[in-house]
């Protein structure tokens, strides 16, 4: 990361402020920016230094994984390049900025149904007893749709110091006990290669670490697109691999609320010309209140640990209720 910011400094590489946002963030601007470079090294790096050491070998759902990091980290790249070429807040068109997404997701999803074999129904856990079949086409569209809205979803929650990174390393933290869990009670959840998982989420914990060293307030280097359309991809292929599929909406709760907060704001502006927020994401709205901005920082860090806490007790409880009978 020191590496990084001395290059990106001596170069221009700066992050360029939304004129429509908080105008404390005015003196944000020309923070290096890209650091999801680092991010997604770090993870690639971590990832093969696990297998190096453990002396397993890779699995096709790990390799998906790091694939999908990689390539929507490469999206993410390009927005943010086209943003500081031009001076500008504004980087890939919508509609191709989209389309990237789309495309990688959908393919990620081809490949993990008819390559990796994950299976077309989606629940809370493996053995659940809540489950829906959604067959072969309708659990690709599912999929698709997963990936690309994780991938938003922390791309949103992106607009503060240490947030996004913060906020992912509890989530990350989460998929790699439940992944272990899984590993060490085969007999009960069925779920292939989650052992790799966890590796994938131990490493990602490992660089979101490392990152937020300097990305704590105030702010060294930010990970722009490419850390938070990666880190939020990532989250949203583990919960598919893992058949965690409806668990990532509480594990992943802060993301959650950030994304609804926006959908309000734009959904009730157009149709009642009202905003129902000073400002979306909800962070803003928590700044223009008057919060300092570490107080909205810790105390959405809060939120984030109590939903993995929820996520994690809902794993356990579906675990007593299904594992011990199974176990007998």
């Amino acid at each position: 990361m020191p590496y990084l910011i001395d290059r990106f400094t001596q170069r221009g590489v700066g992050q360029q402020i939304r004129e429509d946002g908080p105008k404390d963030h005015m003196v944000k601007a020309g923070t290096p920016t890209m650091g999801g470079i680092a991010i997604i090294l770090g993870m690639v790096l971590g990832y093969l230094a696990a297998h190096g050491n453990l002396g397993e070998g890779f699995t096709r759902d790990g390799l998906l994984l790091v694939s999908l990091a990689i390539l929507t980290g490469f999206t993410g790249f390009l927005d943010d390049f086209i943003k500081i070429r031009n001076r500008r807040s504004l980087g890939l068109t919508k509609a191709g900025k989209f389309s990237m997404q789309f495309l990688i997701a959908l393919a990620f999803a081809i490949a993990a149904h008819y390559w990796a074999h994950v299976p077309t129904e989606i629940t809370f856990d493996r053995e659940s007893s809540f489950n829906i079949q959604l067959g072969t086409v309708g659990w690709i569209v599912f999929a698709t749709l997963v990936v690309v809205g994780a991938s938003n979803a922390v791309n949103l929650t992106d607009g503060l110091d240490g947030l996004a990174a913060g906020s992912s390393i509890f989530s990350f933290a989460t998929f790699a006990i439940l992944g272990y869990w899984q590993f060490r009670h085969f007999p009960i959840y069925k779920v292939p290669h989650t052992l790799d998982e966890a590796i994938v989420s131990v490493s990602m914990v490992g660089a979101l670490a490392g990152f937020l060293w300097w990305n704590a307030p105030p702010a060294k280097i930010f990970m722009g697109d490419t850390g938070s359309l990666a880190i939020g991809a990532t989250l949203g292929g583990l919960a598919l691999v893992m058949q965690l599929d409806l668990l990532l909406v509480i594990l992943a709760g802060l993301f959650v609320i950030e994304t609804l907060s926006v959908i309000a704001q734009v959904f009730s502006f157009r149709v009642f010309h009202k905003r129902v927020l000073r400002m979306a994401p909800i962070h803003h709205h928590f700044e223009l209140l008057g919060w300092p901005e570490t107080t909205v920082l810790i105390r959405l860090w809060i939120l984030a640990a109590l939903f993995t806490a929820l996520g994690l007790g809902v794993f356990y409880a579906d675990f007593l209720s299904l594992g011990t009978t199974t176990l007998r």
